[in-house]
């Protein structure tokens, strides 16, 4: 019996054919998402939208002061993989035919995070998907 001379992956396919991917741009996605400008955004967003407090019982008048003492140490601890998110604070909302609706309240720091990848990731994948495209033709 003959080796081939492609390996395949374990989703298939073969992976001696396909061109060496790289991330779109050149561009360090999490650098994009914590680019102070798009924390920035995000914080305006989070703001815009108001909303109750976390777990953590912090309020969006209180988050600034928070952010500008530990913010050094977040962003690193975003960098490196560390970061843990808190727990959702849970809340049950009456509807109006009866029964509840379950209600997931992240913190606000939680908030500001999740929109600032909010608001890089869709467009690094239509990034992604055209260089994709571009190596398929």
């Amino acid at each position: 019996m003959g080796h081939s001379p492609h390996v395949l992956n374990p989703t298939g396919g073969a992976v001696g054919r396909r061109a060496p991917m790289k991330p779109a741009s050149g561009l360090d996605l999490m650098a994009r998402v914590l680019d102070n400008a798009n924390i920035a955004a995000a914080w305006q967003r989070v703001r815009r939208n108001g909303g109750a407090p976390g777990v953590d019982g912090m309020s969006l008048e209180d988050f600034p002061e928070y952010a500008r003492a530990h913010w050094r140490r977040i962003r690193a601890a975003l960098r490196d993989g560390t970061y843990q998110p808190q727990p959702v604070r849970q809340k049950a909302i009456p509807k109006p035919n009866g029964g509840v609706r379950r209600l997931g309240i992240p913190t606000v720091l939680d908030r500001v995070i999740q929109q600032a990848i909010a608001q890089v990731l869709p467009r690094s994948l239509a990034d992604a998907r055209s260089v994709i495209l571009a190596q398929a033709t």
